[in-house]
């Protein structure tokens, strides 16, 4: 997978640093090429001295270097590679990345390329969990940003905690990872995920029991394929996948924004457990008993249709439409009739009924309705349900092409 793959590497200012030297070992075994670029930190852990010898090039220090600036410039070094990977990513590479940032030859590199990056995170336990740091963190991810660990362990500091680099095996996989050619690659799919919310006043919310674990699975999944992935989620208890792009909402109309926004997408999957109705006389202030006994009067009105207004697109409806059915009962039957009644092209149903554990569990017992009929998939983990509808969805895109 690696073979004549070319890696821009560059290594940031940590004691990590020295695992590079590993890592750039692995990485030319398996017959990838590897440009180094060192930080004027990095390279008070290791010399570029050592770093070029190992990556058989020369190792890239200096903005302002009149030579390469000449014979390459740092805009076609930044666009030349196959894949920029940070190790050890320091908390301040990652502020500049977050800030858009670019006043050394790292920082202009990783602000001018065009190509998948990948980030190793290596710092102080306390600089991990700093809000500052998990902010700028959550700016990347949600920039389609890819990470790799960090792990947890003793640290050069004495401390102990997140915040050790991934060593260089686990840094090699990922970088397989990001690399792999799928039958998805460069196709743009949108996924929906999790519940809504819908406000009653500031403190309470009309929602479901959805974790939003079928739908990140999915796009994980989808993203391992090489596709790139619009995620659009509620407030769901399951985190969202790295390597995609992460959109969160609160309320169904929220999501129908983001839905349209995001489009145009080849395949769109609406995983998400989205309330049929919202109040619509939501107070503005935290609604309060008076003493009287009265219950307060809620007022529903229907929220937009996501699934069938992009079932019923014209121009720019997705080759590949697919909605999820929850149901508690008879479950084929009302699956057939949602499809029919949305417009979409594939309904995946199950039955949420609380004696399967199947919402806001690990497992799933899926049935796929399409054209053609029903297809059964025997109850089995999120993850594999995920990766064998990622494989179908594929498959669809592939005939439609």
């Amino acid at each position: 997978m690696l073979a004549a793959k070319r890696i821009l590497l560059i290594i940031g200012g940590g004691i990590a640093a020295y695992k590079c030297c590993e890592l750039i070992r692995h990485l030319r075994g398996q017959g990838a090429q590897v440009t180094p670029v060192l930080t004027q930190a990095a390279a008070q852990f290791v010399t570029p001295l050592t770093i070029s010898s190992l990556a058989g090039e020369a190792a890239h220090t200096d903005l302002f270097d009149l030579t390469h600036e000449a014979e390459i410039g740092h805009i076609q070094l930044s666009r030349a590679a196959d894949l920029v990977v940070v190790a050890p990513a320091t908390a301040d590479l990652i502020a500049k990345m977050a800030g858009g940032l670019a006043n050394d030859l790292a920082s202009t590199l990783l602000l001018a390329t065009d190509k998948r990056v990948l980030l190793a995170p290596a710092m102080n336990v306390r600089m991990w969990e700093h809000r500052a740091t998990q902010r700028n963190i959550s700016t990347l991810k949600a920039d389609g940003i890819l990470f790799v660990g960090p792990n947890a362990g003793d640290m050069a500091c004495g401390e102990y905690g997140p915040g050790r680099m991934a060593e260089p095996l686990e840094i090699l996989a990922a970088i397989g990872r990001a690399l792999a050619e799928g039958p998805l690659k460069g196709r743009h799919v949108l996924v929906t995920s999790g519940p809504t919310h819908e406000p009653i006043d500031p403190v309470r919310y009309i929602a479901n029991r959805s974790s939003g674990a079928q739908g990140a699975a999915l796009a994980a999944a989808l993203r391992d394929l090489g596709a790139r992935v619009s995620f659009i989620t509620g407030p769901a208890e399951v985190p969202p996948p790295q390597g995609v792009q992460v959109i969160r909402v609160e309320t169904a109309r929220e999501m129908a924004e983001a839905v349209q926004a995001a489009l145009p997408a080849e395949a769109a999957v609406f995983a998400a457990a989205v309330a049929d109705w919202r109040v619509a006389n939501a107070a503005g202030q935290k609604m309060k008993k008076d003493g009287s006994g009265r219950m307060p009067v809620l007022d529903f009105a229907e929220n937009p249709d996501i699934l069938a207004s992009v079932s019923r697109m014209g121009a720019g409806r997705p080759r590949l439409v697919v909605g999820f059915a929850a149901e508690t009962d008879d479950v084929e039957r009302h699956a057939t009739e949602k499809r029919a009644r949305k417009g979409c092209d594939w309904i995946v149903a199950n039955d949420v009924s609380p004696a399967t554990g199947i919402m806001g569990g690990t497992e799933n017992a899926v049935t796929i309705i399409d054209a053609a009929g029903a297809e059964h998939w025997a109850r089995m983990s999120k993850s594999e349900v995920a990766r064998r509808l990622a494989a179908r969805i594929a498959t669809a895109l592939g005939d439609k092409a």
